[in-house]
């Protein structure tokens, strides 16, 4: 694969689920990753190898700021220079290592992937979900109606006639 096409390819993968500026920071990045190992006398072909699927990054890319997103939600922040953390939550505004911050706030630590609907065919796959379930309650029902409707209907005629019957014959 050719700079271009993984390029193009993280391209694509970013940008369903990133912002432009988020997206154009990465592809500049691995530009220039490839460009440099490049220049050390490696191929376009060797460097991409070793990096790998673009797709794959860019999953890796996307639960990064997602997680990313997802610290500053809930009040605590920290800075990536270095190992020292700084907790809003604990209101004591000190500097601890990143080993002090992970037991502190274990239950922090699991990454639960949500699924959210921020992207057009997040929504339209729900649309469709909701469209084939409708289907299939209606094809359900109607099934079990077409089964049932040659019993049905003559005993509903038989009984038509016997009240019918049976209430004219108690006048007289």
């Amino acid at each position: 694969m050719t700079k271009m096409e993984f390029l193009e390819g993280l391209r694509k993968a970013l940008g369903n689920d990133l912002d432009r500026a988020t997206v154009q920071e990465n592809v500049n990045y691995y530009d220039g990753y490839i460009s440099d190992e490049v220049s050390k006398g490696k191929t376009e072909e060797e460097v991409t190898a070793e990096l790998g699927d673009p797709w794959v990054i860019a999953q890796t890319v996307i639960d990064a700021e997602e997680a990313k997103r997802g610290m500053s939600k809930d009040g605590s922040a920290y800075t990536s220079s270095g190992s020292v953390y700084s907790d809003s939550v604990y209101g004591d505004g000190g500097d601890y290592t990143k080993e002090d911050y992970a037991s502190q706030n274990q239950e922090y630590q699991t990454h639960v992937h949500a699924f959210g609907f921020d992207t057009w065919w997040k929504k339209l796959l729900l649309v469709l979900g909701i469209i084939g379930i409708i289907v299939l309650v209606v094809s359900i029902v109607g099934g079990i109606i077409s089964l049932l409707a040659p019993i049905l209907i003559p005993l509903v005629i038989i009984m038509l006639i016997i009240r019918l019957i049976g209430g004219s014959g108690r006048r007289w």
